[in-house]
């Protein structure tokens, strides 16, 4: 199957409200349409995790932030240019969600992803992407496919074949909160 194939066929699962398991910038994921509160709700159920926790929201274009959020820091902008490694960056204000995906403060983290597949994935859904860590809550994040397990491979409706025999481990995003204040909080580094 071409890359183009296996994104052509996840799209048609998340149009559909579906979840899907996909390669990130960061870690394997499961991904659904992070505007359907549905799916959002199947990807808790998925990983067995509490749903007052928010979701990551990632998306291919810094140019898109503001359609989740009422006010983009401009910092946030330059952060995004000058990161060395995936950033997540937590905005106040969160809009056009699910409200799974939001926190309790209205607060949402969005990263724009720069990683291939994810990125030309973001592109072809046109919508943001719910992407949280293919595991059950708890158990370690799965950085390469073989070490997903097969009750999360088994839960999904689309397993993307891209990057499956990819074996370069990689690690969770940087995680800062943005304030429309102007302030600055390192969540994770």
């Amino acid at each position: 199957m071409t890359l183009e194939e296996d994104i052509k066929a996840a799209v048609e699962v998340l149009k559909k409200g579906g979840v899907i398991l996909y390669p990130t910038d960061t870690v394997w994921g499961l991904g659904c349409d992070a505007t359907r509160s549905d799916a959002v709700k199947r990807v808790f159920t998925i990983k067995q995790r509490d749903d007052s926790k928010a979701l990551i929201i990632l998306t291919d274009s810094a140019d898109k932030i503001d359609r989740y959020v009422d006010e983009v820091p401009d910092i946030a902008y330059e952060l995004i240019d000058v990161a060395v490694k995936p950033l997540t960056i937590v905005y106040d204000n969160a809009r056009n969600l699910a409200p799974e995906t939001v926190a309790s403060d209205g607060s949402v983290g969005i990263r724009v992803t720069e990683e291939k597949v994810s990125k030309m994935l973001c592109r072809a859904f046109r919508k943001p992407l719910v992407s949280t860590s293919a595991n059950i809550s708890g158990q370690p994040a799965p950085d390469i496919f073989s070490r997903i397990s097969r009750e999360i491979v088994e839960s999904v409706d689309y397993v993307m074949s891209s990057r499956r025999d990819d074996t370069n481990e990689s690690t969770p995003s940087s995680v800062i909160k943005l304030g429309v204040d102007g302030s600055v909080k390192i969540l994770r580094k």
